[in-house]
């Protein structure tokens, strides 16, 4: 998975279609929700890529339920 050598929460970071798929929406609406501030992605140190932390979504599940 993605994320900086030697992180401990590197196994629990989800890209944008992982994080999809995990929260039952579509890429573009994470994308949104991202640009809104209600996630809040890390950047891959090399790539760029959005990536997510699984228990921040798990806690916006919560919240939408």
């Amino acid at each position: 998975m993605f994320g900086k050598v030697g992180s401990k929460d590197a196994e629990e970071l989800l890209t944008v279609s992982q994080a999809a798929v995990f929260m039952g929406v579509s890429s573009n609406t994470i994308r949104n929700w991202d640009r809104s501030g209600k996630l809040k992605a890390v950047r891959h140190p090399m790539n760029k890529y959005r990536l997510y932390n699984r228990k921040q979504l798990e806690a916006v599940l919560r919240k939408l339920r």
